[in-house]
């Protein structure tokens, strides 16, 4: 955002960057209000006039709506989200504190395999703006990340049968998946420039991204430190409504991922035997042999 930074140096970015992220990790899922202007300002050390261009920009990106004496609340999870709480939360891996914990160290070297990047963008951009605050300062970002190929015919999202015969399915799906790429490129875009940011401004000495892509349809994602550490999830699919670009809606197959449940491994040095570390070793060659046997620059 263009105006954020009259709060000190990018606490506007960090407040943006943080509510995308808890956005996107379902801690405050469709429906549900957002904290007020006063409860954002008092957290983050802001203006009321900067927590209000930050809504604004969240409301102009599709992820909030408002209304005076309302609040302001959200209406639209990333793309591949069912955000339906259980009524009792359950304790799991969170993306969110493994990339922070990943940006904690020297040396960031992350390798994904995702369908669309999409919260992984929210994510980075949090510690992009981390970083710009001197709360962090890591001296090499290594980036790698792994997509389904463009000519991929991906099983979803698709129309669901049920939609009924007053639809062309075959163009409905078209869209659907033209859709899904068009966010794929968009946020694959703006995670690759914010970390090319920070070695511009001299922030980070060295920093390397590289999106390749795999003629494979997710059927689940994984996120690797390696050597360290890993968070693995399953794609469920399932059924959700989709608003199309001329606000057509559909039934479609989608696949659950912002809001499915993660695993996470850890890597035991002393213990190459253990679960963690038979993880580790295992999905890194997977990792590896795919992206640089199949792999193609995207």
């Amino acid at each position: 955002m263009g105006a954020e930074r009259g709060d000190g140096v990018g606490r506007g970015s960090l407040l943006l960057g943080t509510l995308r992220a808890r956005i996107a990790d379902g801690k405050y899922p469709v429906g549900s209000h957002l904290p007020t202007q006063r409860a954002l300002a008092n957290e983050f050390g802001v203006s009321r006039e900067t927590v209000q261009k930050v809504l604004a920009e969240l409301k102009s990106e599709g992820w909030v709506e408002s209304r005076q004496g309302s609040g302001t609340w959200v209406v639209e999870p990333p793309i591949h989200s069912l955000i339906q709480p259980p009524s009792a939360p359950r304790l799991r891996a969170a993306l969110g504190p493994f990339v922070a914990r990943a940006f904690a160290q020297p040396a960031v070297r992350l390798d994904v395999f995702t369908l669309t990047s999409e919260s992984l963008d929210a994510h980075i951009r949090l510690q992009a703006e981390r970083i710009r605050l001197g709360e962090i300062s890591p001296e090499h970002i290594q980036l790698r990340i792994l997509l389904p190929a463009d000519s991929v015919d991906l099983p979803y999202p698709r129309a669901h049968k049920s939609a009924g015969s007053q639809f062309d399915t075959a163009e409905i799906d078209r869209r659907l998946q033209s859709r899904l790429r068009d966010i794929t490129r968009r946020h694959t875009s703006s995670l690759r420039a914010a970390l090319r940011d920070l070695e511009t401004e001299g922030l980070v000495p060295s920093v390397e991204v590289e999106v390749r892509q795999i003629t494979l349809a997710p059927p689940f994602k994984l996120y690797m430190l390696r050597d360290v550490e890993a968070l693995f999830g399953p794609y469920q699919v399932v059924k959700r409504s989709i608003l199309l670009e001329d606000d057509t809606e559909i039934d479609a197959l989608d696949v659950l991922g912002l809001g499915s449940t993660l695993t996470r491994h850890v890597n035991d040095p002393g213990d190459p035997n253990a679960t963690g570390s038979v993880f580790m070793e295992s999905w890194q060659a997977w990792y590896d042999s795919w992206w640089e046997l199949l792999g193609a620059a995207s």
